[in-house]
Formats: structure tokens, C-alpha cells, sequence
């Protein structure tokens, strides 16, 4: 079985991107992307409505962080510290050798080719460093921005389940991507 350790953070560097840890500080950046109907349309979680909530956020993150269960970064740019973003791991299951990849970022910056620079890192971030053996990434069907990045990154459609998960009162579909360590 796997053992996850995410101290120290690893902050990860790619042409464009810093990949860091997501602070207090950042909670103003965390509430304009998680109370964003536009960024949260494809995500089914409530809409953070305050700092308060922004803050509780961070800490749930932070909180997995140090409990090695999960990890986020915050996206930003090199030269600018602020978030663009948030991608990480979660649900990570250390038994399978495999976790969940997941990410957001500001409607500003869609479309820059950020989100394949990003997640192409953590690919092997999670294969040479996690020692992961598959990576998977839990999309809805309707998300084809998303849905393209993940071909482009050269995940393959797995599964599609049909109204699989119940939310503020519908049932909604999800697709299921993954890439196996070759």
C-alpha cells in the first residue's frame, strides 16, 4: 500500500506555472473561484456565499494536506503570486495506487492552455513521485472544456454512469476518465 506523505509541500514549477500552497491569504482568490456560479457550473458543491466560508475552505484543504489524505495547490503564475486556480488530488486511495485529479480556474484565464500545463505536471508528479499506477478524473458529460484537456493530457473515456449521483434535487450524470502509469 502507498503511504502519502505532503510534508514538506512540494510546491511544483512548470515553463509557465507555480503550483503552490493555497494560505489565509489567498481567501479572497479562493471566494471569487468557489462562489462563482460560472467556475463551480460542472462542480457539484454549494457555492461558497462568504470570507468565513472561503476561510473554511482553506482549512478543509489545509487539513487534508497535513493529514495526507488530499492535496490542492494553488495555480498561479510565475512573477504573480495570486491564484488563477486550484487543481490537486483527491479521494486518493493508497490501497489502488490510484487517485482522483481535479481542478478549476478563473473564467479570465480559460483557454491560455493553463489547466493541460498544469495537470500534465501533476501527471508525473502523481506517477515518479506518488507512485501512483492510474490517475483518474470524474467529469460531467456537459463539461467539454474539460472533457478536451483530458484528452490532450491522453486520459481515455472509462466509464459513463448514468444519473449517478443525487444533487440539490436531481440526478445527474458523471464520465469517468483515467491514465494508467505505462
Amino acid at each position: 500500500m502507498l503511504n502519502f506523505n505532503f510534508t514538506p509541500f512540494p510546491v511544483i514549477e512548470t515553463e509557465r506555472l507555480i503550483l503552490r500552497r493555497i494560505t489565509t491569504d489567498d481567501v479572497n482568490e479562493v471566494f471569487e473561484l468557489r462562489s462563482n456560479p460560472e467556475t463551480m457550473k460542472y462542480i457539484p458543491r454549494p457555492l461558497v456565499k462568504s470570507i468565513e466560508d472561503g476561510l473554511e475552505h482553506i482549512a478543509m484543504i489545509e487539513e487534508k494536506i497535513v493529514s495526507n489524505v488530499g492535496i490542492n495547490w494553488g495555480i498561479t503564475l510565475k512573477g504573480n503570486s495570486k491564484i488563477l486556480g486550484i487543481i490537486g488530488y483527491y479521494r486518493m486511495q493508497p490501497e489502488n495506487y490510484r487517485a482522483e485529479i481535479g481542478y478549476m480556474l478563473h473564467p479570465d484565464y480559460h483557454g491560455k492552455g493553463i489547466i493541460p500545463e498544469a495537470v500534465t505536471r501533476l501527471i508525473s508528479y502523481g506517477f515518479n513521485d506518488l507512485k501512483l499506477h492510474s490517475i483518474e478524473a470524474v467529469i460531467d458529460p456537459e463539461n467539454l472544456a474539460s472533457e478536451s484537456v483530458l484528452q490532450k493530457c491522453g486520459f481515455v473515456k472509462e466509464a459513463h454512469l448514468k444519473e449517478s449521483d443525487f444533487y440539490e434535487g436531481k440526478f445527474l450524470d458523471k464520465v469517468i476518465y483515467s491514465l494508467l502509469n505505462k
